[in-house]
């Protein structure tokens, strides 16, 4: 049984890859003194009920990072590292330029602010052809052009902006695709490509924007495009801009944030 030790906790909401509230991904941003309980942590992921709850423990001159659905920790996300930029650049006075960001899953992770926009830094992931596990055609409903798999999600291409417009999972079915992402891409009409995510095994129907996800899809455009640097967009109900650029083996993902709240989590 977990032991919780009584704390006040400062908590930020923050629109991530939007200029503006209601709109881009929400994710909550945590700074802690000390790591408590992954149990703690778990509960207040769950009790946020947003895609993801980042945590940050300051280590030096580098922050230590984790990222919490409302059901699980995940090894990688994009729209929680940028909120948590956005906090300790725009509320927690955080001089330097760029940010050094530590998680024991993903290594080293660096933001760094450039004029309006911030940029991550992430590690490029890549992709393979692969067959389809048992179910995740029928559940996402549209049959795909191909089929390639990452590290741990899958992507589906399809043909057009429109294929992804219309897709609508069920998400009931999906639940129990053995696959913990799925994302689905085509060229854009106003942008490079555009994209849609879905991760219900992990507690997340549909993600507004996912920077992870184009830690995949940016790889995945520049061999197909035979070019570096995107615009892209995420055609979710919220929705989301992004600018990447493959380099090496990293991908640099970058985009604004707006704050919707501060407050604190009190724990008795």
């Amino acid at each position: 049984m977990a032991i919780f030790v009584s704390m006040k906790i400062p908590i930020y909401q923050i629109d991530a890859f939007s200029d503006k509230i209601f709109s881009g991904n929400p994710a909550a941003v945590c700074p802690l003194d000390f790591w408590p309980d992954d149990t703690l942590l778990q509960n207040i992921a769950a009790e946020n009920n947003l895609s993801e709850t980042a945590f940050l423990v300051r280590k030096n001159d580098t922050f230590e990072i984790r990222w919490f659905t409302p059901l699980t920790e995940v090894e990688l996300c994009g729209h929680a590292t940028l909120a948590s930029a956005h906090v300790l650049f725009e509320h927690l006075d955080f001089q330097s330029e760029t940010i050094v960001f530590k998680s024991k899953y993903s290594g080293q992770l660096t933001v760094t602010k450039k004029d309006e926009l911030l940029e991550l830094n992430f590690p490029a992931d890549h992709l393979e052809p692969a067959l389809p596990p048992d179910g995740l055609i029928s559940s996402i409903g549209k049959k795909p052009l191909e089929i390639w798999k990452g590290r741990k999600d899958y992507l589906l291409y399809y043909g057009s902006q429109e294929d992804i417009e219309e897709i609508k999972p069920d998400f009931s079915a999906l639940k129990t695709v053995h696959a913990r992402g799925i994302m689905v891409t085509a060229a854009g009409y106003e942008c490079d490509f555009v994209s849609r995510f879905f991760a219900p095994a992990v507690g997340v129907n549909e993600d507004p924007v996912t920077g992870s996800a184009h830690t995949s899809l940016t790889p995945f455009w520049a061999h197909r495009l035979n070019q570096l640097s995107f615009e892209a967009i995420q055609l979710s109900k919220r929705g989301g801009f992004l600018h990447c650029q493959l380099s090496g083996d990293r991908v640099l993902i970058s985009g604004k944030a707006k704050t919707f709240l501060t407050g604190d989590i009190f724990i008795d």
